[in-house]
């Protein structure tokens, strides 16, 4: 059965196909630039590369695009052999706890949830709406960013504020990355040759978006990312926590409106706000060459981990394994060795030769000595949403 996974954004969509079971990757691509004066359209397929542009004004064009490409690439002979199609959605507020079968009902709570995720949820909603234009017939899955950590307790995710804030408006933590997060917790238990249920970890999902996550026994009990994205680590340019009151402040002294107040700490804090990229790899070259401001974004990105790692290790009581995934956590030997070389009272030792290796791409990197395992596992968000799209519409277990 061929399963399309799609990731629709605010003026993208990305895809995979895939063949089930076994999780065969047949292509992979984007389309970029929706809606722009051109849009562009990038397909992987095997060894091969397609590349092409033209002006797509929204994403049923671009799915239209999609529909007609992967026939002429040689790659579906029709969206009619597809046995099923999941999107990620982001937020699935207290509605969703685990990925469901795409209905009127399912669709309308999509809906209700956007003011939760006003910049994501309406994108997702154009990428289903699209294909249910063009394969109404198709069954369809949701897999929610959000789903994984509803298992939180309610000393995790809700905020001290009014009663009311949380019965009327939903103010409480929903966290992110959800996916992510349930994929290398699994797939350290699968290594391990365990049971997920026998272990407590803390996973990092380092990238330009960032997130820590406390699992025992194998569900999320806390997690950094909050009512929204911007909660929690210091991300490539997103604040993460910061006093509320420097918003009234800013508001009044810096006069800056909401909107200007929103789009800063979104989009020009974190990385970029203290040393003006949000690159890792460039900040590592210039805080080699001695550049203080890079220097000191590395320093306060560290800093962070360190107060939630800690933090998350005295939550859990008992600590298993430290995991890093995501293009930082996966990438980044520097971040892994001055991350670790700050929890050694935790009992975490570094193996520095595996650490810099690369050859295995899910591997451990920790001392014989450590009190905890320390592993690299690639994340694999589009692997879950097609396993699970494939269990739901009907494919034998996975």
């Amino acid at each position: 059965m061929k399963i399309l996974v799609l990731n629709a954004g605010s003026s993208s969509l990305k895809f995979k196909l895939y063949e089930m079971p076994g999780k065969r990757l047949v292509a992979g691509g984007v389309i970029e630039r929706i809606g722009e004066e051109e849009s562009t359209v990038h397909v992987e397929y095997g060894e091969n590369r397609f590349e092409h542009r033209e002006r797509l004004a929204d994403h049923r064009e671009a799915l239209a695009k999609l529909e007609a490409l992967l026939p002429r690439l040689g790659i579906l002979e029709s969206f009619s052999e597809l046995g099923g199609a999941g999107h990620r959605v982001v937020h699935g507020g207290e509605a969703f706890s685990a990925p469901v079968r795409i209905d009127g009902e399912v669709r309308e709570t999509i809906r209700r949830l956007i003011p939760l995720a006003p910049l994501h949820n309406p994108a997702n909603l154009e990428g289903i709406d699209a294909l249910t234009a063009i394969s109404a017939s198709l069954p369809q899955v949701a897999v929610f960013d959000t789903a994984f950590h509803q298992s939180m307790p309610a000393e995790a995710y809700r905020y001290a504020v009014p009663g009311e804030w949380y019965e009327r408006y939903h103010v409480r933590r929903y966290g992110f990355h959800g996916t992510s997060h349930y994929f290398v917790s699994r797939e350290l238990a699968r290594l391990k040759g365990v049971d997920a249920s026998e272990l407590n970890v803390i996973t990092l999902h380092l990238g330009n978006g960032a997130s820590a996550c406390a699992i025992r026994a194998g569900k999320s009990v806390e997690t950094s990312m909050g009512l929204t994205p911007l909660e929690g680590l210091v991300m490539g340019t997103r604040s993460g926590d910061l006093d509320p009151a420097i918003l009234f402040y800013m508001n009044r002294y810096g006069e800056r409106e909401l909107t200007e107040l929103d789009r800063e700490l979104n989009k020009a804090s974190g990385l970029k706000g203290l040393c003006g990229s949000n690159d890792m790899r460039e900040i590592l070259s210039r805080r080699k060459a001695g550049d203080e401001a890079a220097s000191l974004a590395f320093v306060v990105f560290i800093h962070r981990l360190v107060k939630y790692v800690g933090a998350y290790a005295a939550i859990l009581g008992r600590l298993d394994a430290l995991v890093f995934t995501g293009g930082i956590g996966e990438h980044s030997a520097e971040v892994r060795r001055a991350l670790c070389e700050r929890l050694e009272i935790l009992g975490i030792r570094l193996e520095r030769e595996a650490n810099e290796a690369s050859e295995d791409p899910a591997r451990p990197i920790h001392a014989s000595k450590s009190r905890a395992e320390i592993w690299v596992i690639p994340t694999d968000e589009e692997g879950v949403i097609a396993e699970e799209t494939y269990r739901i519409v009907g494919g034998d277990a996975v």
